[in-house]
C-alpha cells in the first residue's frame, strides 16, 4: 500500500486489534509512511504473522486484562516513544435486547470502554511528557445512534464515545490530540466472514446472506459498506502530526448513515 506522505517518520504508533480488518489496514498504512507500528492482538500466531507482512513489531495481548495496557505502553516506549494510539479492538454480534445476558453486557463494556481506558491513561502522560502524541479510538456509527442489533454493543460504543472527549479535554492543552472514528458497517470479516453479522442477520430474518447484505447496503446513502482501507486512512490522518488541529472530534465513517452533522 502507498504512503499517505502524513509525515510520520519513524514515530511510534500502536494499533490495538491488528491482526485484521481495520486494525491490520491501519497498521500498514502507518508503516508504509514510515511510521514503527506494534500491532497487538490477543492470537500470538496471528499477530506475528501480521506483524510480520506489514514490517512492524507484535505484541500478544488482551487489552481486557487490566495489567495489558501498561505492558503495551512499557513496549512502545522501549521502542522509542509512544507517538500514536490507536484503540481499534473490538468486536460485535446480533443478539436481541432481551437476550443480552450480564455478561454479555459485560463483555462488551470490558473491551470497548475499560481496555481503551486504561490504554489511554498510560498512555497520555508519557505523550503529554514529551509535549506530543495522538490517540485515536475506533468507535462505531452504532455509538452515535441506539441500534437494536446488539444494544450492548450500540450503548458501550456511545460511551467509548464519550471517553475519547473526555482524555481530549483532559491532554489537549498538553499536545496530546485525541479523536474518535466512527465507522458505519464495513466489509470486513465481523460483517462478511463465516458467520459473521451478514449470516447472523440471515439467518435471523430467513433471507440470504447476499439478502441481508444488500439490505444493509441499502441503508447507507452512498449504496454500499466501507472498505477497510477508507476507515484506516481516516485513522491514519488523525494519528499524524498533519492532524495538529483536531482534538475532540468524533469523525463519522458511515458513507452518511448517522444523518447528523456532529
Amino acid at each position: 500500500m502507498a504512503g499517505m506522505d502524513l509525515g510520520f517518520d519513524g514515530h511510534v504508533c500502536v494499533v490495538t486489534g491488528a491482526s485484521r480488518g481495520i486494525g491490520l489496514a491501519t497498521a500498514r498504512l502507518l508503516a508504509a509512511d514510515g511510521a514503527r507500528v506494534l500491532l497487538v492482538g490477543r492470537d500470538e500466531e496471528r499477530i506475528a504473522e501480521a506483524a510480520r507482512t506489514v514490517g512492524g513489531d507484535g505484541l500478544a495481548a488482551d487489552v481486557t486484562d487490566p495489567g495489558a495496557a501498561q505492558a503495551i505502553v512499557e513496549r512502545a516506549e522501549a521502542l522509542g516513544g509512544l507517538y500514536a494510539l490507536v484503540n481499534n479492538a473490538g468486536t460485535s454480534f446480533a443478539r436481541p435486547l432481551e437476550e443480552l445476558t450480564d455478561a454479555d453486557w459485560q463483555g462488551q463494556w470490558e473491551l470497548h470502554v475499560m481496555g481503551p481506558m486504561r490504554l489511554m491513561r498510560a498512555a497520555a502522560p508519557a505523550m503529554a511528557a514529551r509535549g506530543e502524541g495522538r490517540i485515536v479510538n475506533v468507535c462505531s456509527s452504532a455509538g452515535k445512534r441506539p441500534s437494536l442489533t446488539n444494544a450492548a454493543y450500540s450503548v458501550t460504543k456511545a460511551a467509548q464515545l464519550s471517553l475519547s472527549r473526555v482524555f481530549a479535554d483532559a491532554h489537549a492543552a498538553e499536545g496530546v490530540l485525541v479523536n474518535a472514528v466512527a465507522p458505519g458497517a464495513v466489509a470486513t470479516a465481523l460483517w462478511t466472514g463465516e458467520g459473521g453479522l451478514a449470516d447472523q442477520a440471515a439467518a435471523a430474518k430467513g433471507i440470504s446472506r447476499e439478502e441481508a447484505l444488500e439490505a444493509q447496503a441499502a441503508k447507507i446513502p452512498v449504496g454500499r459498506l466501507a472498505d477497510e482501507e477508507e476507515i484506516a486512512a481516516v485513522v491514519a490522518f488523525l494519528c499524524s502530526p498533519r492532524a495538529s488541529a483536531v482534538a475532540g472530534a468524533a469523525w463519522s465513517a458511515d458513507g452518511g448513515t448517522v444523518p447528523s452533522i456532529v
